[in-house]
């Protein structure tokens, strides 16, 4: 099996209105690769994301696993005036967001320092699920 991250920079989305994002990013993971994308969705956008995704689930589309990793929060009044500055400046560009289909991506664990992205082979799956029935 072979695993295949696509890095999208958030320049390639920014321009983008809300619909486009999320059915951008849904057709990059319909292709059985994981996202990789620069900053992170509003919060809209992720509902809207898993909408779509519920409402396209079929035999050949399972679904989606999602991550959202934000940028540790620094605490005391310096750290904070800079991060206040950084966020104006860069919106959301800040953070990292991984979207992977659920057929090849079993489960993402995260904490403050890393992401565990658990795969599976999506045909060995598709396998098993035949054998149940």
């Amino acid at each position: 099996m072979s695993l295949t991250l696509q890095f999208v920079p958030y320049s390639e989305i920014e321009n983008l209105g809300p619909a486009r994002r999320v059915n951008k990013l849904i057709a990059i993971v319909k292709q059985e690769k994981i996202v990789l994308l620069e900053g992170r969705l509003k919060k809209e956008e992720e509902a809207d994301l898993i909408a779509i995704t519920m409402e396209e689930i079929g035999d050949k589309f399972k679904g989606i696993e999602l991550a959202v990793i934000n940028p540790p929060k620094n605490e005391g009044f310096f750290a904070g005036v800079k991060s206040g500055m950084l966020s104006a400046l860069l919106g959301d560009r800040q953070g990292f967001t991984v979207v992977g289909p659920a057929s090849v991506v079993k489960q993402i664990k995260q904490d403050p320092n890393k992401i565990e992205l658990f795969t599976q082979d999506s045909k060995k799956a598709a396998k098993k699920k035949r054998k149940k029935k």
